[in-house]
């Protein structure tokens, strides 16, 4: 099949694999993942303080499109945590939650994200999401799942806390007004948790939100029913008058688009890194070929689906996605079934929402927020070292204390920096050859001394801009060390990249070694960096017979240029050429 066509039609490539099998297993997949959005939906959509209709609204076209268009077989796409919480707290300063100007600032923002998405597919920059670590990732999370628990403190514990308090005021809050919980409506919230939690314990692949809420809901039935609505104070949901997607538009004012540009670039960096994250972590497990370009557009075009069909920004998400997995789909196909199944479900029991009550949702939100905080990978980060738990602490407290689009990129930028400052600083150290080899071969630790004219370092890393300072004072060391070490042969088998700084480098440096009355010798380069000394013209300078490729016996060509009264007078003999006593290669 042309290129192109499988480029505008990439489902054409898995339609091949749809048979009798794979559409009943995508059936059961898509069902139980029709089951578990019916709380997530509104869930969600509470979160992101949009109408919960737009929650599920969201995991119907926008899903099916992400699925035909992206490149995945078992990612899920919708509403997801992260991305509603940060929907929430971007947007709702602009206007009240769940107005229609809010409606309609959130559904431009869903524009742009999926534009944004869409051009970085295009363009092929699927990269761009590498620059978002696993780590910045779990902290955003992590803080995340702490602000979703305290906006429902409100609504888990019935205290009249405003909506959008800071964390920390909302938990003084609750702290100093302990004795007016309602126990009705914690009674209601805490029994939805315990279900939800027991439930999932007890098997995975149970709908336990659902069932949460099904037990809270009747809990909060009988509070009504023996103590009367007017004592309890438990609110419901309100029916959900659910049908096949509306449409809807974003707002086409040059001012709105420009201000929502900034954190529409943020969610989509965001979300297109939980999207490719967990598309990743299954296709290892399936040997699925991925491409995140083309899931890059898959989920550009998804968005850009619900800001034209009353959905809100979504993304890749892990837990659906994983359920997906686990429940034996075989194809994208499940991900449509999923909408359809969920579309059927509203029709018949959206109007019994109205049963449900605000304290049971808060307790699922509870349910939510507690699953996000990755305590196995929070660990792991922490007994990584103190630069990437830095990244994490950094990306958790920015997600509490400042606006929360910008907590990414803090967590992002300090990985870049630490990064940075890794690479600049490449390891210099000091080896000799491996005794009894014909041809040497270079360690830190055979134990032999240094020979009294030429001095042996190895580079690991690259030798660019940013290292180029780094070096010279390691190449300056050398010479303080020992004043008679005029000769360095540098081993260049750690070192995969050279750019014009790093080149510039080594040419001074051969040239200063020449001032002095010693030289820069050069073995072990590969083929990259080498070809770069070529057609920078630093090959030349230096001179091509202080480069030696790795087999030639490098010592014995040495031995003949370096001074030989020196060696004459010497009784360390290092290595083999040197005559009686040498432990390296021999001739």
């Amino acid at each position: 099949m042309h290129p192109l066509v499988l480029r505008l039609l990439p489902f054409l490539r898995w339609w091949p694999r749809v048979n009798r099998g794979s559409l009943r297993a995508d059936v059961l997949a898509g069902l139980t993942g029709g089951l578990i959005l019916v709380p997530q939906g509104v869930a969600f959509a509470t979160i992101a303080g949009m109408p919960p209709a737009y929650g599920l609204y969201a995991a119907m076209l926008p899903a099916v499109v992400a699925a035909l268009w992206g490149s995945s077989w078992h990612l899920v796409s919708g509403p997801t945590t992260a991305i509603s919480i940060v929907v929430f707290a971007t947007m709702s300063p602009l206007a009240e939650p769940g107005s229609a100007h809010y409606i309609e600032f959130v559904l431009t923002l869903t524009f742009l994200i999926g534009v944004i998405k869409l051009m970085l597919g295009l363009l092929r920059l699927g990269v761009v999401v590498n620059f978002v670590s696993q780590t910045v990732i779990v902290g955003f999370t992590a803080g995340a799942a702490v602000l979703i628990a305290v906006s429902q403190i409100k609504n888990f514990f019935g205290l009249p806390i405003p909506r959008g308090t800071p964390a920390l005021e909302a938990l003084y809050a609750l702290l100093s007004h302990l004795g007016d919980v309602s126990g009705f409506v914690f009674g209601v919230a805490l029994s939805t948790v315990v279900v939800s939690v027991a439930v999932k314990r007890w098997n995975a692949r149970w709908p336990h939100m659902i069932l949460g809420l099904l037990t809270g809901s009747v809990i909060a039935e009988i509070f009504n029913r023996v103590y009367g609505g007017q004592t309890t104070h438990l609110d419901s949901i309100g029916a959900l008058d659910i049908g096949f997607p509306p449409l809807s538009s974003p707002s086409w004012q040059p001012a709105i688009l420009l201000q929502m540009l900034p954190t529409a670039v943020a969610v989509a960096l965001l979300s297109l890194t939980e999207a490719v994250a967990v598309s990743r972590a299954i296709a290892v497990k399936t040997g699925q070929r991925f491409d995140s370009n083309q899931e890059f557009i898959g989920q550009g075009l998804s968005n850009i689906a619900g800001a034209f069909f009353s959905g809100y920004a979504s993304s890749g998400s892990f837990n659906r996605s994983g359920l997906n997995y686990v429940s034996g789909a075989q194809t994208p196909l499940s991900s449509v079934f999923s909408a359809v199944f969920l579309l059927a479900i509203m029709a018949f029991l959206g109007p019994l929402a109205v049963h449900i009550p605000t304290a049971a949702m808060a307790g699922i939100l509870f349910v939510v927020a507690w699953g996000l905080i990755d305590a196995t990978a929070v660990r792991f980060i922490l007994r990584s070292g103190p630069q990437e738990a830095a990244v994490l602490a950094l990306t958790f407290l920015a997600t509490l204390t400042i606006q929360l689009q910008y907590a990414v990129f803090c967590g992002a930028g300090l990985s870049l920096l630490l990064y940075l400052r890794r690479t600049s600083q490449p390891g210099v150290e000091d080896v000799k050859p491996l005794p009894g080899r014909s041809a040497p071969m270079f360690s830190t630790d055979t134990g032999l001394p240094d020979c009294p004219q030429l001095k042996i370092v190895r580079i690991n890393g690259s030798l660019f801009f940013g290292a180029v300072n780094h070096l010279q004072e390691a190449f300056q060391a050398i010479d303080e060390a020992n004043p008679a070490h005029r000769h360095v042969l540098l081993v260049a088998s750690g070192i995969n990249f050279i750019d014009l700084g790093g080149a510039h480098l080594l040419a001074q440096e051969a040239a200063r070694r020449k001032a002095l009355g010693g030289a820069l010798y050069i073995t072990h380069l590969k083929d990259e960096p080498m070809a770069t000394l070529r057609q920078s013209g630093v090959y030349d300078q230096i001179g091509a017979s202080h480069f030696f490729r790795a087999g030639q016996d490098t010592l014995a060509i040495l031995k003949n240029r370096l001074a030989a009264d020196v060696c004459a007078r010497c009784t360390v003999r290092v290595f083999a050429p040197c005559g009686p006593g040498g432990s390296g290669p021999r001739p």
